[in-house]
């Protein structure tokens, strides 16, 4: 679209499901659909500050986001309210579904977190995947879920998600 356009911006309902259950839905800015990533901006959706230790997310902040439909994973790009970035917090998931205005992904409970520096590179949630019991209900998925979070760990470790991205 171009930049005068007269035209809104396209939003579609991001869904994050987990364990069969929404865990939360919130309105995103559509940037971009390839046919296989589908990148959109949103601002914190979450309730007040989330304070992981590391990193807190919080209202103003910003998240572009980045999905595809033929990877295992998403990659959010965090930025404070004055347009410093915090560094990328990435979802492992399955790929991810446009159904309409809803872009749909289900969360396999593993995530990864690299800061703006690339020296805070963490992998979180493990014990939640090992209780999840997907390595037994669906190999398959788990055995795809532990690749996609080795291999975000890679990129994170050998300088980030640019060439990824656009």
């Amino acid at each position: 679209m171009p930049a005068n356009s007269a035209e809104p911006p396209a939003t579609l309902e991001v869904v994050l499901v987990k364990g069969g259950r929404t865990k939360i839905r919130y309105p995103a800015e559509l940037l971009g659909d390839d046919g296989t990533r589908l990148s959109v901006r949103a601002p914190w959706a979450g309730e007040g500050v989330r304070d992981f230790g590391f990193v807190r997310f919080e209202p103003g902040d910003v998240f572009t986001e980045h999905y595809w439909r033929d990877r295992w994973y998403s990659v959010k790009e965090v930025r404070a309210a004055d347009g410093t970035v915090k560094g990328w917090y990435c979802d492992v998931t399955r790929p991810a579904v446009l159904s309409g205005a809803e872009l749909v992904v289900e969360d396999l409970d593993l995530d990864l977190w690299r800061s703006a520096d690339g020296t805070d590179v963490r992998r979180l949630d493990e014990d939640e995947f090992a209780a999840s019991g997907l390595t037994e209900s669906d190999p398959a998925a788990a055995s795809a879920a532990v690749a996609a979070l080795d291999e975000l760990e890679r990129r994170a470790r050998e300088g980030g998600f640019e060439e990824l991205l656009p």
